[in-house]
């Protein structure tokens, strides 16, 4: 039967395995009745065919639990809707440590799961043997059950969604390829088949193992790459127990899971094997990957020990397949920055079936809506910089990326792979001062720096991970220290840069920030990036260089989230262009009361509170460099930001620790940054603000200038949503914690008691060297219109800590330094 395609399509959906067949069917849900999916093959052919097929509800943040609480949900109720049988089942899940580092890690996620509302328990080895007969648990410390958690059949679920898609009028086309992604004055406008072409509104990469190369075509970056991935399926075993929980032993990099009186026994081995380097053979379908029995040994060796009845299973299938997996292990979802109306959701990482339901949601609700539905920074595709498809990048990364699923995920976990593709000028330099790096966006930063009296011992500088105090903590609070009494300097040469030029750019950024731009050219205004429910996109300072001239700084993990959302909303016809120049200048930070005596001498221009006020910019000569040096800060102490071109970078450094031989300055790193910050009570963008946090409530409605003379191109972004806030009133207030206790850590996620009652979780933590305890940050929800201020500093806090309630006093205002008269010294 000759296969024909439409001419037309509102929607054309790229790959048909369980992802792609989930935008189809929540498109449909939204109304949507002309969306074709594209299936090279067969439905599943790829890689949903062979999943696991585990449904858990808990993943590490709120959002994500969100979309896979919802993901059960819909399949549970798939099979009544469609007559599809998905196997789903709710026969719960069990994660045992082996360690007591593991079992700290499983008693932060239980509290974390309590605050998100999924029912969790711990339990001890006596109720994991009972859960799961047959188990050796003599050296297990403990576990945790989910009661709720489940399983279920992949292809089946995917003919459900299918199903339910063609019932909603969509179109699911087999044996068809896409051979090219048609493109029209940066939009996405088709695509170009093996069976004719289709114009389309919106065309959407679910190509999973294909996706990269999809993507490709369009001239968008999605990275991501194959492993090989490992399981067996056991022969029958007599008297073995029906309906299992699914287990997971991430300390012997394992999971089981029971089916029709059979054994599944997969691995996430720390050291994987990637796959599809070359590209992946055009016959590819339901196949699968030559066994690699000596690689899987390892696992299969601790399981017999682990469920003894395996040492007299007989194997029934020894199976390898390709899965794809991105370089942080988190999915990528969204629009792409690089073209308009080409949508990706791909790189599931294993967790695809359970991820399915809520991704395709949401996605299908930022097409209808044009702009994402919830705070999705956690999977969105702009997290990601270009050179990231780079093939050897990848291959190197994913060989780490697979076991990190089940490795342990300490807090300030490095990545260990694929590091040292950018670079700051000096980073040699701090490397011989003993720094010691981690990773974003594919910058190297110090993190923390290992005291010269330790280098001369011998000493590297290199982490020791724990959920305790690790090994840079005294380092940390001695850089704290000198940040608060004294100077110190870091080197942030990856904060993005973003130029805005043009006679509209003051107009442009009116309408697009939330604060007054229209100001002298010197000044530095903080401000947010909106969206239109009030919520925050973007947090960033904007600095005026001339009448004509801006530059946005913004973190190094949003540059590209920020480009886009400015270049989204230049109107048509508007004198306005932007340009990232992240690479062309470095930045060094002089921080501390003592900062001023610091840099004077090395400054001709005077540094004087009258001559250069907190928020202000000037041109300064420093060696025999010119430079900007910015008054601001995000550590609330006396400093300067001094912005130099990367080709003079290692020259001011140089002159900046000459000068450090009269006036000591301690080189400090990101941890301290942070732990400053939020001692401050600044907020930090992705933990603390999304765009789901409305400013208000944020705590930062200072910075939304309702009444700013509006540009030529109208209101800023989200004035009404404020205007309606402050009319109704917040519905949550962030507040500020430290804990009376100074012994236990905060990180974030732990839930947050008032009252007896979990009302909420921090959105970050870090310890506070000067305060003298950890600090958190956290929305706490007002009870209703009378809860105001004064009343909810009168209740009592609790912070959940890995189980134990632990005391806490709150603020609304910083607890340190609250009328910021130190950094405006």
């Amino acid at each position: 039967m000759a296969i024909t395609v439409p001419s037309h399509a509102s929607a054309v959906i790229i790959g048909g395995g369980v992802v792609g067949a989930s935008v189809a069917y929540h498109l449909t849900k939204l109304g949507w009745k002309d969306v074709v999916l594209l299936e090279r093959k067969q439905l599943t052919c790829g890689t949903t065919w062979h999943a696991a097929g585990l449904i858990a509800q808990l993943r590490a943040t709120q959002n994500m639990t969100r979309l896979a609480k919802y993901s059960q949900e819909l399949y549970f109720s798939l099979e009544e809707e469609t007559g599809v049988a998905t196997g789903f089942k709710r026969n719960g899940s069990i994660t045992v440590a082996l360690t007591h580092e593991r079992m700290e890690e499983l008693r932060r996620s239980a509290a974390m799961a309590r605050a998100f509302g999924v029912e969790i328990d711990e339990i001890s080895s006596t109720e994991i043997a009972t859960l799961y007969p047959g188990l050796n648990v003599e050296d297990a410390v403990g576990g945790v059950h989910l009661p709720k958690d489940g399983q279920g059949d992949p292809v089946n679920i995917t003919q459900a969604l299918a199903k339910g898609a063609r019932n909603g009028g969509a179109k699911i086309i087999e044996g068809v390829k896409v051979t090219n992604i048609l493109k029209d004055q940066g939009k996405a406008v088709g695509v170009e088949t093996d069976h004719g072409n289709i114009n389309a509104d919106y065309v959407v990469n679910c190509g999973g193992m294909w996706a990269r190369e999809i993507g490709a075509m369009a001239g968008v970056s999605v990275p991501l790459h194959a492993c090989e991935h490992f399981y067996i399926v056991t022969e029958g075993i007599s008297g073995l127990k029906a309906n299992l929980p699914v287990l997971r032993v991430p300390d012997e990099c394992a999971y089981y899971k029971e089916d029709a009186g059979k054994i599944l026994l997969g691995a996430f081995e720390p050291n994987s094997k990637p796959w599809g380097m070359d590209g992946i053979p055009e016959n590819f379908e339901f196949d699968a990957l030559p066994e690699d029995i000596d690689h899987f040994e390892p696992i299969l060796e601790r399981a017999i020990n682990r469920l003894p009845v395996l040492a007299e299973a007989g194997i029934q299938m020894f199976f390898n397949g390709p899965e794809s997996f991105t370089p942080d292990n988190r999915y990528l979802l969204g629009e792409a920055p690089e073209l308009r109306n080409f949508f990706v959701a791909a790189g599931f990482n294993s967790v695809g079936i359970q991820s399915a339901g809520g991704a395709g949601k949401v996605l299908a609700e930022w097409m209808h809506k044009g702009n994402a539905p919830m705070d999705l920074w956690d999977v969105d595709i702009r997290r990601m910089m270009p050179f990231q498809v780079n093939r050897h990048y990848l291959k190197e990364r994913v060989s780490e990326t697979l076991g990190l699923l089940y490795a342990d995920h300490f807090p300030y976990r490095q990545v260990e792979t694929s590091r040292s593709i950018k670079r700051s000028p000096i980073h040699h330099r701090l490397e011989e001062k003993g720094a010691c790096f981690g990773e974003v966006a594919g910058w190297e930063r110090a993190n923390w720096f290992l005291p010269e009296s330790e280098l001369k011992k011998g000493v590297t500088p290199a982490y020791e991970y724990s959920w305790k105090r690790q090994n840079w903590f005294s380092h940390n609070a001695a850089e704290h220290e000198a940040i608060r009494n004294k100077v110190g300097l870091f080197d942030m040469s990856s904060f993005g840069k973003i130029m805005v030029m043009g006679s509209d750019a003051e107009a442009v950024l009116q309408k697009i920030a939330c604060n007054n731009v229209a100001v002298e050219v010197g000044r530095i205004v903080y401000t947010q990036f909106l969206n239109a429910d009030g919520g925050i996109e973007a947090d960033v300072t904007i600095t005026r260089l001339a009448d004509d001239h801006f530059i946005v700084v913004t973190p190094a993990a949003t540059i590209r989230r920020d480009m886009n959302w400015i270049n989204r909303h230049i109107p048509d016809g508007a004198h306005c262009s932007i340009l990232d120049v992240t690479a062309m200048e470095s930045v060094l930070v002089v921080m501390g009361p003592e900062a001023r005596d610091f840099l004077q001498p090395l400054i001709p221009q005077s540094l004087s509170n009258d001559d250069f006020p907190f928020g202000t910019m000037r041109e300064i000569e420093i060696g025999h460099a010119m430079a900007r040096a910015h008054r601001v800060s995000y550590v609330g102490e006396l400093g300067w930001e001094l912005y130099v071109s990367s080709d003079m970078a290692v020259h001011v450094y140089d002159a900046l620790m000459t000068r450090g031989q009269d006036h000591a300055v301690k080189l400090c790193g990101l941890h301290t940054l942070d732990s400053c910050r939020i001692e401050k009570a600044f907020r930090h963008f992705g933990h603390d603000i999304s765009s789901e946090d409305h400013i208000l409530d944020a705590g930062l409605g200072f910075a939304a200038r309702i009444n700013k003379q509006s540009g030529r191109f109208g209101d800023f972004i989200g004035r009404d949503a404020v205007m309606r806030r402050k009319e109704e009133g917040v519905k949550s207030r962030m507040m500020q914690f430290r804990l009376k206790d100074p012994e236990p850590l905060l990180y974030h996620n732990e839930p947050v008691l008032r009252d007896g009652e979990i009302v909420g979780f921090l959105t970050s933590g870090n310890y506070g060297h000067h305060l003298g305890g950890a600090v958190g940050m956290g929305y706490v929800p007002c009870r209703d219109t009378g809860d105001d201020v004064s009343a909810m500093l009168a209740s009592d806090y609790l912070i959940n800590v890995a189980g134990v309630d632990v005391a806490a006093e709150v603020s609304f205002k910083p607890m340190y330094d609250p009328d910021a008269l130190r950094m405006k010294a």
